[in-house]
């Protein structure tokens, strides 16, 4: 087999705030235009959330604002194409981030390589899925006879660099489905790669079914890319006057200057919890017992471009006693603040949803 001119870089980056995977996009978009980067593939999963095309009809989102509160289901206008997607845990989401600037700068063209990737890569497990002239998307079944959709569609394209793409159902909970009209198709339904096979399929086995099949319909090389760092996040809580209170550090202005629970990266050889104890003892002079949150996310770190990617794990302290804070020199400043002002001041969706873990009970929508 003779070697690709082009190359793919794919990350399987995990779970992701939609707000933070939406920066990521901005970021590598630009870094895509600079040619700081090349072509790039994101895999993920998006926590329950809608979004809204540049097409999509208010009355197609079927539940009401408090419904959508009470299940912990955010809602986001896009730039994308296309009417009102739900995004879920289940759900393996991919941002392609191509520049199709000379011989691909043809946007149908792309959209049906988006389809055929999905098609070859559901062909991979048995599935034979295609495409219904009336209707965007990759289905199951055969339209007027048990059409269902199995793979979503909506693109970007700005000055030919491509953001936004696919959401392939792999083992989402499909009654999540019930809470929108998909794409504002009333006539067909909704299914999944578990609800086909009968069992949800391997995680990784999709992802590298995925891959294997862009690299395929775009001819690239493809190439496994890695996150640049490990970090940890740890909310620690104290109780106040008027309730619980969320220690904020704020960063020196060389590191950003925005506020930020205690962070940090993670040495070489060392678990995330020992990372996150050493954190606190090193960020505020005082060695405090941490637990999980059971909470991993993935971000971009800082506004560098190309953006550098992590991948945090989250933890939760209670800091007893009068004990004084003593900054690192990480840090210029600290506040005890309320819950609502703290998720007020930080910058990263993920940040936010850990400090919400922190301070919520479990099977609240928090912990979704």
């Amino acid at each position: 087999m003779t070697a690709r001119a082009r190359s793919l870089q794919v990350f399987r980056l995990g779970r992701v705030e939609y707000a933070d995977g939406l920066l990521l996009q901005q970021q590598l978009a630009r870094a895509r235009r600079e040619g700081s980067v090349g072509d790039t593939l994101l895999l993920l999963e998006h926590p329950p959330t809608i979004t809204l095309g540049r097409g999509a009809k208010a009355a197609h989102v079927l539940a009401s604002a408090e419904e959508l509160t009470r299940r912990g289901v955010a809602v986001y206008p896009t730039d994308r194409g296309g009417d009102v997607t739900y995004h879920g845990p289940g759900q393996l989401v991919g941002y392609p981030i191509l520049d199709l600037a000379g011989a691909r700068a043809d946007v149908r063209a792309y959209v049906r390589s988006l389809e055929e990737g999905l098609i070859q890569g559901l062909g991979s497990f048995g599935l034979r899925a295609g495409r219904m002239p009336r209707w965007p998307g990759v289905w199951m079944g055969e339209e007027g006879r048990d059409a269902r959709k199995i793979a979503a569609l909506g693109v970007h394209i700005a000055r030919w660099i491509t953001t936004h793409g696919f959401a392939l159902n792999v083992s989402p909970a499909l009654e999540d489905f019930d809470l929108i009209l998909p794409c504002g198709i009333a006539e067909a339904g909704v299914t999944s790669m578990a609800r086909e096979l009968g069992q949800p399929p391997s995680w990784e086995a999709v992802q590298s079914a995925l891959g294997r099949a862009y690299g395929d319909v775009w001819e690239c090389e493809v190439q496994q890319a890695q996150h640049q760092t490990e970090t940890v996040s740890i909310t620690v809580t104290r109780e106040g006057r008027a309730g619980t209170e969320v220690l904020l550090l704020q960063r020196t202005a060389e590191r950003g200057g925005f506020w930020q629970p205690v962070t940090g990266r993670r040495e070489a050889g060392e678990s995330a919890a020992a990372a996150a104890a050493r954190e606190v003892a090193e960020e505020t002079g005082r060695a405090v017992r941490v637990r999980p949150l059971h909470y991993r996310h993935a971000f971009a770190l800082g506004e560098a471009s190309p953006p550098a990617l992590a991948v945090e794990e989250a933890f939760a302290a209670s800091w007893e006693g009068d004990a004084a804070v003593r900054l690192g020199p990480e840090h210029t400043d600290f506040a005890w603040l309320s819950v609502p002002e703290a998720l007020r001041r930080l910058p990263y969706a993920g940040l936010r949803r850990a400090v919400e873990r922190a301070t919520t009970s479990p099977g609240s929508p928090s912990w979704r």
